[in-house]
């Protein structure tokens, strides 16, 4: 690797682990917001790297929509073994169940903006006070206007034209009783970053993210993989493409790439070359085009 871009790089983890710290010495019941995505797997290796050798000291939080990739639960369980750190779940069907949440209906019908209720109930009923997550701000143009420390209200919601400065890397977590903070150490990453990092640290990823045969079809342009939950349109049918994921969430919303990167050098001389941005098959993205911010000021993350 160059000698710039490994520069570069170290550049990022040494910001990210300073955040990270910042944040267990600034909050007292922090947590760890993890997918199973590349980029929550990359903010959990940088937690582990910045209080090694002793073991993270906050829990992962998974908010499980039921409607998750097996391999994302196998990847999960494993770092978790591996790591010997408390893992919590926040199930979307218990808030299906309990009727904090109402199953969308229809061909388009997805648990993914149900994960707001779930996830704000998680965090109050274990007093979290900060979830550090893996969102970056070359996402989406909602995320790019986030802080490192992003204020929620009592009701979990973010305010975008009231944020808190941050001149100098100094964070303010200042809060009231019942507010929390949103925290986001690789915010100034990119997806070439998160990649090039992975192949500079090489830490494991699930298979999703290499080139594999799956049953898929085809939806307004998008492939998606197959399941017994999809409810399938007339003019769609299911074939087996050669497909990986780019980007890793609910099944009913996460589009997969035709793809025959089968290893990290792979991906990113295809990131490199890719004109659609990260997230341009997710058709979460797409109900409108504020669609992101309208899910961020109402609790997502």
């Amino acid at each position: 690797m160059e000698g710039y871009t490994l520069k570069h790089l170290r550049e990022l983890e040494s910001e990210s682990i300073y955040v990270i710290r910042e944040v267990a010495a600034q909050f007292e019941r922090p947590c760890l917001l993890f997918s199973g995505g590349k980029d929550s797997i990359v903010l959990t290796h940088l937690a582990r790297k910045a209080f090694w050798p002793a073991r993270l000291p906050f829990p992962l939080l998974h908010i499980d929509t039921g409607h998750n990739f097996i391999e994302t639960l196998e990847y999960r369980d494993k770092l978790v073994k591996d790591l010997g750190v408390q893992l919590v779940v926040g199930l979307v069907q218990e808030s299906i169940d309990a009727g904090r949440a109402v199953e969308e209906t229809g061909f388009n019908a997805s648990r993914n903006i149900l994960q707001t209720v779930t996830l704000l109930d998680t965090i109050e009923a274990n007093k979290y006070d900060a979830a550090m997550g893996g969102a970056r701000r070359d996402e989406e143009k909602a995320r790019a206007k986030e802080r490192f420390f992003s204020h929620r209200d009592e009701f979990g919601q973010w305010d975008p034209k009231n944020q808190r400065p941050e001149l100098w890397n100094i964070f303010n977590g200042r809060k009231n009783i019942g507010e929390h903070f949103r925290v986001f150490p690789i915010s100034n990453w990119t997806e070439m970053d998160i990649w090039q990092y992975i192949l500079l640290e090489n830490i494991p990823m699930p298979n999703l993210y290499f080139t594999h045969q799956r049953e898929v079809f085809n939806r307004d342009g998008v492939w998606l993989a197959a399941a017994a939950f999809m409810k399938l349109k007339p003019s769609e049918k299911i074939e087996i493409k050669t497909v990986r994921c780019r980007t890793i969430g609910d099944i009913s919303c996460t589009g997969l790439s035709l793809s025959t990167a089968s290893s990290v050098e792979d991906i990113i001389s295809e990131t490199a070359a890719t004109r659609v941005t990260e997230r341009g098959s997710r058709s979460d993205d797409k109900r409108s085009e504020a669609a992101m911010e309208d899910r961020k000021k109402e609790g997502y993350f």
